[in-house]
């Protein structure tokens, strides 16, 4: 072997060597809400391709996202209920809340013979929940939905058994249309449940929606497309009978974007405006202002920046409404307060 191809093959051994090493200093782990999981899983995948690195994400629900960068077991969390006071204090340091999309928690339902779009007010649904509306043919919902025909069925009522970021957009959006939800349940991720079967994160709601005659649950909208579930509109504050939609989604984005506030933790449920879907919100990332792993932080900073401008593309397909330019510009500034170095 000469010394010419010795070294070249000393270098390609170099060179391999070093990928490797750079790709294993580059695996960042995440973990949180399943509202967004299909996003991410986009986002991380492409990013991949793009720069190499690898960020694994568990979609656990956003309790046990906030439970697991509270603990710092994780490096990012990922949550759809913004993180309260009392939990941030909780937290080893700082932690910015950094919206990456926008979507829709839809009422789901299983009624065989029913292949209508249901109509459901706040209250009705609200009603549904506390398990004061019993039956599919109850008049609260018949008046609703004139010429169609509903059973004599039981309503069976399927929520999250988990801590979910989904639970709290669909209960802070009725303790705004219901005082006795709002008094008997309140908002939270996890919630004492007044009826109904439980199911662990979105798809598990889902599963048991499709598999239960009768049933009614709340997803993210995704997950009502992915499984073919049928799902209603819902009366906003305009008195208008909307679908979760991306256009409905980004007309409750507008509506908060003019006053957001520094720290992005918003509410954007029962939004003002003729075609605002009044069940939707923002999903966030959390992360550490001041982390231990400065290089970890770089990389996550040059991920949220791609994310949040050429990774909003891939938001649409996947039935996520992108962000607001404004919220985009907003983001970019508080991305330089975490400490690379």
């Amino acid at each position: 072997m000469t010394k010419t191809i010795r070294s070249l093959l000393a270098g390609v051994i170099v060179a391999g060597l070093g990928a490797t090493l750079l790709a294993q200093a580059q695996q960042i782990n995440g973990a949180g809400a399943t509202f967004p999981a299909p996003i991410y899983t986009k986002w991380f995948s492409e990013y991949n391709k793009k720069t190499g690195v690898e960020i694994n994400y568990q979609a656990v629900g956003s309790g046990a996202g906030i439970r697991q960068i509270t603990a710092m077991t994780v490096f990012f969390g990922a949550t759809d209920g913004p993180m309260t006071n009392d939990q941030q204090l909780a937290a080893p340091g700082r932690i910015l809340h950094l919206p990456t999309v926008l979507g829709a928690v839809v009422p789901v339902y299983n009624i065989p013979g029913v292949s209508a779009e249901l109509k459901f007010t706040g209250p009705v649904l609200a009603d549904i929940f506390l398990g004061k509306i019993t039956k599919w043919n109850d008049p609260a919902i018949t008046k609703l939905n004139g010429g169609v025909s509903l059973p004599a069925a039981d309503v069976n009522v399927v929520h999250r058994s988990d801590g979910s970021g989904t639970t709290y957009i669909f209960a802070d959006y009725l303790a705004k249309v219901s005082p006795e939800w709002k008094k008997r349940v309140g908002v939270n991720t996890a919630l004492n449940w007044p009826v109904g079967l439980g199911g662990a994160q979105n798809p598990g709601v889902a599963a048991l929606v499709k598999q239960t005659p009768g049933a009614i649950g709340y997803v993210e909208l995704i997950y009502a497309l992915q499984n073919s579930i049928s799902y209603g509109s819902v009366q906003n504050a305009s008195g208008a009978f909307v679908r979760g939609t991306m256009e409905g989604v980004t007309a409750a984005a507008a509506a908060a974007a003019g006053v957001m506030p520094p720290d992005f933790r918003v509410s954007i449920t029962n939004a003002p405006g003729a075609t605002a879907y009044p069940i939707s919100s923002f999903t966030w990332m959390l992360l550490y202002e001041n982390p231990k792993d400065k290089k970890a932080a770089k990389t996550m900073v040059d991920f949220m920046q791609w994310a949040l401008t050429e990774g909003q593309k891939f938001a649409e397909p996947l039935g996520y409404a992108p962000l607001p330019a404004s919220v985009v510009k907003l983001e970019m500034e508080a991305l330089k307060k975490i400490k690379t170095q």
